[in-house]
């Protein structure tokens, strides 16, 4: 049976858990208050329920009287949950890529200091150790590194320093790491010694004590989770401090920091893999020194998460996106306008929809970036997907985030919605226009009302005066008519010469194909660059290209099977000087692969006179006979 706390209310109940909490706290110097209620109650009850009794007094009571009654409820309550390689693609990425930066950064024998915090009973300390013994050797693990390894629970350090593990927890260590790195002493498995002196055990209160400084790597997997959110921005606060300047913090699965973006950038935001932030404000740096039950520590909490309160429940739709272009915040307004979801935050600005629809928000922001000064862009028409729902028209006001140093910090991406503003200025144009139109018609009205007055004074006036306008006017339209007339006769006799024309240039190009068809020699007809103008059917029966394949090509560096460089004297003679009538006799292979004496003829292409606008080649087999002429 689950045990009752209390059979008043509520909120006795409460008051009841914190008494305990304090009871805790005086006697055995533990602070819980830092702890995340809902968890912290239900793992007491678990405990209050294994011995059975019902209520936080009565709790209380009995840990007066049994004073061994401590031990069990805080390993109770510090979840002792941990294994070698925890999390296996995570170690990967921290052995592959994080491990040889560390390295690097480092001179020739400077000493890597390295922190597990909440290390439990020892795995993730020792996991470590193995892998900066494979990255350094032996010799250079025992030399240069420490680890610093630190719990709350003092049971689980026992088992940690003396790293003895039976059987089934050194499982998940591949076997060739396992026999390496371990010794068999009966049933268990004991870290090999001389490696073991690099780590130092120790316990420690993330909450209440100072943190480990100077560190090149603080491994923290899976424990800021069971604090509430003023601890953990303290706790990482004083890991901030711990680290060195281009020092790494490695996470667990179920941790992100996503608040804590000027603190620490994502390296590996999957593998919960971050590096410390150059720089930190002065109130984050005062907040890493600050006592756990610091008032002023706490209103910083309550001021944090009162603005986070009021950005998400803002009335506009709010993006905020960090330098590097990782989308870090999202107001609630947001997300249900774009359909973001939790996931996305952290993840890259341009994997994401927003970052393209309603408008390409990259570009923007960058300009805003350039111009230190805010982006403003009017008239966005939003569709949400899939077609639900009607149009929004939106109002996108970037405004670039700048620190006290004049550094850029990133963008703020406002979406203030305008659809109802739009509506009403459709709706005004629209009432503007029917004003106008009905003014229009008043004013009509009253000139024709005048326009009436005067034509009942002046009637004979105006009858002899719109007959002579509509005679003028008939007259105009005679002339106009006839002009119109002339015109299309003209535009009839351009249309014949045309089409004349036209037919000439078919007959003409009819005879031409005709002529080079009928022609025993295969025709080229080259232009005064010595590009191809026309090629023959018979040019391409000879040496096996089509005409669209060699049209404006140059004829000189054709590859045809035909030596052309030798035709290049003859040709240029012909293009150039207009020399009339060279013959070659050429050796060549035809398109079937069979060598021929190839007979070319050039010939000046218009000269009569002048410089010549081409060249005509003539190109036969001379095995062939030629055609002759009847004696």
């Amino acid at each position: 049976m689950k045990p009752t706390v209390s059979d008043s209310s509520s909120e006795a109940a409460g008051q009841d858990f914190v008494r305990l909490l304090d009871y805790l706290k005086v006697t055995r110097g533990f602070d819980f208050s830092g702890y995340k209620l809902s968890s912290l109650i239900r793992r007491v009850q678990k405990r209050m329920q294994q011995i059975g009794i019902n209520s936080y007094p009565e709790y209380m009571d009995y840990l007066e009287v049994h004073a061994d009654e401590f031990s069990p409820l805080f390993n109770t309550v510090l979840i002792n949950v941990t294994d070698f390689f925890r999390d296996a693609p995570s170690w990967q990425a921290l052995a592959e890529n994080i491990l040889p930066r560390i390295l690097e950064m480092k001179n020739n024998g400077e000493p890597i200091r390295c922190w597990s915090a909440g290390c439990a009973s020892g795995e993730e300390a020792y996991t470590l150790a193995i892998l900066l013994a494979e990255a350094l050797g032996d010799q250079g693990f025992r030399e240069r590194v420490k680890i610093y390894a630190t719990d709350a629970d003092e049971d689980a350090l026992v088992t940690a320093r003396q790293g003895s593990y039976a059987a089934d927890r050194v499982e998940a260590i591949p076997a060739d790491l396992l026999s390496r790195y371990f010794e068999p002493t009966g049933d268990r498995q004991v870290f090999h010694p001389e490696l073991r002196r690099a780590l130092i055990f120790g316990r420690h209160d993330l909450v209440q004590d100072a943190a480990i400084s100077r560190l090149d790597l603080l491994v923290c997997r899976n424990t800021l989770m069971y604090f509430n959110a003023e601890t953990q921005a303290r706790i990482l606060a004083r890991f901030h401090f711990a680290l060195n300047r281009q020092g790494y913090l490695f996470l667990g699965r179920a941790e992100t920091l996503l608040t804590h973006g000027n603190s620490f950038h994502p390296v590996d935001l999957k593998r919960r893999i971050f590096q410390r932030a150059p720089a930190t404000s002065l109130h984050e740096r005062l907040l890493a020194f600050s006592p756990a039950s610091s008032l002023e520590s706490q209103g910083t909490t309550r001021h944090m998460r009162l603005r986070e309160s009021s950005f998400n429940s803002g009335p506009v739709a709010q993006l905020v996106v960090d330098r590097r272009g990782f989308m870090v915040l999202a107001s609630d307004k947001a997300r249900q306008l774009f359909g973001i979801v939790p996931s996305d935050i952290g993840r890259p600005l341009q994997d994401l929809e927003i970052s393209y629809r309603p408008v390409e928000l990259r570009s923007h922001i960058d300009a805003a970036y350039a111009s230190r000064a805010p982006v403003i862009l009017h008239e966005l028409e939003w569709r949400p997907p899939g077609g639900n729902g009607e149009s929004r028209f939106l109002e996108l006001q970037i405004v670039p985030l700048i620190d006290a140093n004049g550094g850029i910090l990133g963008a703020s991406a406002a979406f203030v919605d305008q659809t109802l503003a739009h509506r009403l200025r459709g709706d005004l144009e629209r009432a503007s226009q029917e004003l106008e139109t009905a003014f229009e018609e008043v004013q009509s009205a009253n000139e024709e009302l005048e326009t009436t007055n005067e034509e009942l004074q002046s009637t004979i006036e105006e009858l002899e005066t719109t007959n002579e306008e509509l005679q003028s006017a008939n007259e105009e339209l005679e002339t106009m008519n006839e002009e119109l007339q002339s015109t299309n006769e003209e535009l009839r006799g351009l249309n014949e010469q045309v089409h004349q024309r036209s037919d000439e240039l078919d007959l003409a190009n009819g005879y031409l194909r005709s002529i080079l068809a009928g022609l025993r020699a295969a025709v080229v007809v080259l232009s005064t660059d010595l590009r191809i103008e026309i090629w023959s059917d018979k040019a391409q029966e000879l040496w096996g290209l089509r005409s669209d394949e060699v049209h404006g090509q140059p004829f000189l560096s054709l590859d045809i099977g035909l030596p052309v460089q030798e035709l290049r004297k003859p040709i240029l003679d012909c293009a150039e000087n207009g020399s009339h009538f060279h013959e070659i006799l050429a050796e060549g292979i035809n398109r079937r692969g069979r060598p021929i004496k190839c007979r070319v003829t050039c010939t000046p292409l218009g000269n009569n006179g002048r410089r010549p606008t081409g060249v005509i080649l003539l190109m036969e087999d001379a095995a062939q006979p030629t055609n002759s002429s009847p004696d």
